[in-house]
């Protein structure tokens, strides 16, 4: 025999957070209910969910919209590198995602971005001029423009 519970957190391969799912009665009585991972689908609890699921709507709108606006500015910016190397423009070392994120720092582009934001297939080894994306959203990617010149 089946019931509908309400997950009050994401479980795997069930669904997510305010997601009605159907599941069986002992799952949902043994399982899901003692763990407070869900609750009983009622009228009053579907209400609550229903307004719940508006809220996390409203919240992911926000988020994206402001990871657009910082999409936007970023796109604008212009990085500049200088590592050593040889006279062929090859790098002595390499550019990585961690150069990248401690050039924004330092420049205090008041930019906050993680590591593993950058979408770098592999770090640069030559010299020249490169689109790095970063992906600040699930639905939103920007681009910084980065300049790798010889020096230091």
């Amino acid at each position: 025999m089946a019931k509908e519970v309400i997950l009050l957190k994401g479980v795997e391969g069930l669904g997510r957070e305010g997601d009605l799912v159907e599941v069986s009665s002992g799952f949902a009585r043994n399982f899901l209910l003692p763990q407070g991972v869900a609750m009983e689908a009622t009228a009053s609890a579907r209400r609550q969910i229903e307004h719940l699921r508006k809220e996390r709507e409203e919240r992911e709108r926000q988020a994206k919209m402001a990871a657009s606006e910082l999409a936007n500015r970023m796109n604008s910016i212009s990085l500049t590198i200088q590592a050593e190397a040889g006279e062929d423009g090859q790098l002595y070392g390499s550019v990585s995602a961690v150069d990248i994120l401690a050039h924004l720092a330092k420049e205090e582009m008041d930019i906050q971005i993680e590591r593993k934001q950058i979408l770098l297939d592999a770090p640069i080894k030559e010299l020249g001029t490169y689109i790095v994306e970063v992906r600040l959203h699930p639905e939103v990617i920007g681009q910084l423009k980065v300049w790798v010149t010889a020096g230091k």
